[in-house]
């Protein structure tokens, strides 16, 4: 199958008649976030048969509560990591490449409010830009103060000395998530979300296969394979205890969670296409303001947390941080009255074994692959720019422990990922990711999803009828919130709005399945994303 083939449907049961058939595979894969569709797109695109399970929806983790930024990593490089800094920019244009429609170049603005500020921020990124190469997206330049406030025309302006401009990218993550799941899917993977691994196959000391249970039907499926890989993010230190409890060696933790907050409020805060960082705030952390999709995301936040809830929630403390900071740079303040969603995702940082994980800023932004002696391999930390990376490293692991026969490398580097057309398509998207949400985010499938009932029926929020039947046909979508959080975004973009819409979206759904799309249940969840700590 091409890419440029109409697009392969996603029926639940001939999913799971897949699962459920006999069969070994070469590769299974726990974990449906950016890190394990990686891992599944780059072993089915070398050939190997893949099967994946998600306990949730893909992407319903971390992996869709990004700050939605393909980036090299300014504050590593603030750190001294030079080797993630170059890695991280390389990938960032790989991605660019790979999903035009979804992964584009977005230029930031530093506003300077002391002098040495623009030519000390403006050396290093300077340093960025050669560390990038031919893989830069555009020259940082030097700004005064005119040129600052035609870029950021809301930035406040008493005091403003000038700034400085670079260049990194934007994505929108729960669709690139989406996107690798249905590229895998056409390189022969299997994917099936709402499958949750409950345990891992042990003979002979060696871990075989998983156990898992389908979350609709209750069905039990055991998945034999000569490897298996545990990517579960935050998570992973679960299946390395059941790893160690089933072969009598204990698994110490290796992750330490991080919470990001975000904040969303409507774009004339930050109108035009500049995005802002502020690199040092008043406590040393770093300040985002995004356009996105129609509104501005504003964070973010990186607070210990020990608990590993589905839905975390803000800490007080956090959105404070971000309002107040916000305050100081913007000319109108945003307040708590303002705030269209809050959202929280758990970053999976890879802690020393003798560090508590009491200090985020000293943990390890890089990803690390452990093999287990009885087999099991585990990825966890990294980031979304360096996905694709990742999924190489753990191949790599892979042959080394000899639980696969190495193939040939880096299939992917040019891999153009579902709806990205040919490689010699270099027509640029005609909507830009800081528009207000469209049919740009399908790239060349628009044609196939306007081809279907209610294309001219308008749900509210730039979601239509047949882009709700499109994520049912081919997207995997089964419940209220995996259309309105993942294949459309509108509840990380305005909550109230999001939850108006769930009647309908829920009924051409139970059209579209046959099966309960917890309308209720996201209703409730909608609340959350606008409710803010006391």
């Amino acid at each position: 199958m091409t890419l440029a083939s109409p697009p392969q449907a996603t029926v639940r049961a001939a999913l799971l008649a897949q699962l459920t058939a006999p069969a070994h595979y070469d590769v299974v894969v726990i974990g449906g976030g950016a890190t394990g569709l990686g891992v599944a797109l780059d072993a089915a695109s070398r050939g190997f048969s893949v099967a994946l399970v998600e306990s949730h929806d893909f992407a319903k983790g971390t992996s869709s509560r990004a700050t939605k930024l393909v980036h090299g990593g300014v504050r590593y490089l603030a750190q001294g990591n030079i080797a993630l800094v170059r890695e991280a920019l390389h990938e960032r244009t790989t991605l660019l490449h790979n999903a035009p429609h979804l992964a584009q170049p977005l230029a930031f603005v530093m506003p300077s409010y002391k002098l040495l500020d623009t030519p000390f921020y403006g050396i290093g990124l300077k340093i960025y830009d050669a560390l990038a190469g031919k893989a830069g997206l555009g020259a940082t330049e030097f700004l005064g103060r005119d040129k600052t406030l035609q870029y950021l025309p809301t930035v406040q302006a008493q005091g403003l000395k000038g700034g400085v401009k670079y260049w990194d990218g934007q994505f929108d993550d729960a669709r690139l998530a989406l996107v690798l799941a249905r590229t895998a899917a056409a390189h022969g993977a299997v994917l099936v979300n709402y499958c949750a691994a409950t345990g891992l196959l042990h003979e002979d000391g060696k871990v075989a296969g998983v156990h898992c249970e389908d979350r609709e039907t209750g069905v039990h499926i055991t998945l034999r394979a000569g490897c298996v890989v545990n990517a579960t993010g935050v998570w992973v230190d679960d299946f390395r205890q059941k790893d160690g409890a089933a072969t009598g060696r204990a698994a110490k933790p290796m992750v330490a969670p991080s919470q990001g907050v975000h904040i969303v409020v409507d774009r004339d805060f930050l109108p035009g296409d500049h995005a802002m960082l502020v690199p040092k705030t008043a406590d040393g952390r770093v300040l985002f303001a995004v356009p996105w999709l129609g509104k501005v995301i504003l964070g973010t936040t990186d607070t210990p947390r020990d608990d590993l809830a589905r839905e975390p929630r803000p800490f007080k403390e956090e959105v404070e941080f971000i309002l107040s900071e916000s305050a100081r740079y913007l000319s109108r303040a945003p307040t708590r009255a303002d705030v269209k969603s809050v959202w929280v995702g758990l970053r999976p940082l890879v802690k020393p074994q003798d560090d508590d994980g009491g200090n985020t800023k000293g943990i390890s932004r890089e990803h690390t692959v452990l093999v287990s002696r009885s087999g099991l391999v585990t990825v966890t930390g990294g980031k979304w720019t360096t996905y694709r990376a990742m999924a190489e490293d753990v191949l790599d692991k892979c042959f080394d422990a000899a639980l696969l026969q190495p193939r040939k490398p880096g299939v992917t580097a040019g891999l153009r990922l579902v709806g990205a057309g040919e490689a010699t398509d270099l027509t640029p998207p005609q909507q830009k990711l800081s528009d207000p949400p469209g049919w740009q985010a399908y790239g060349t499938e628009q044609a196939a999803v306007r081809a279907l009932p209610g294309a001219d029926r308008l749900l509210g929020g730039g979601l239509t009828e047949a882009m709700v039947r499109f994520a049912a046909r081919f997207e995997y979508a089964r419940t209220v919130e995996d259309v309105l959080a993942r294949r459309s975004r509108l509840l990380f973009l305005d909550a109230r709005l999001a939850a108006s819409l769930a009647a309908d979206v829920a009924e051409i759904l139970l059209q579209e399945t046959g099966v309960d799309p917890h309308k209720d249940a996201f209703v409730a969840l909608a609340q959350l994303y606008l409710t803010l700590p006391a």
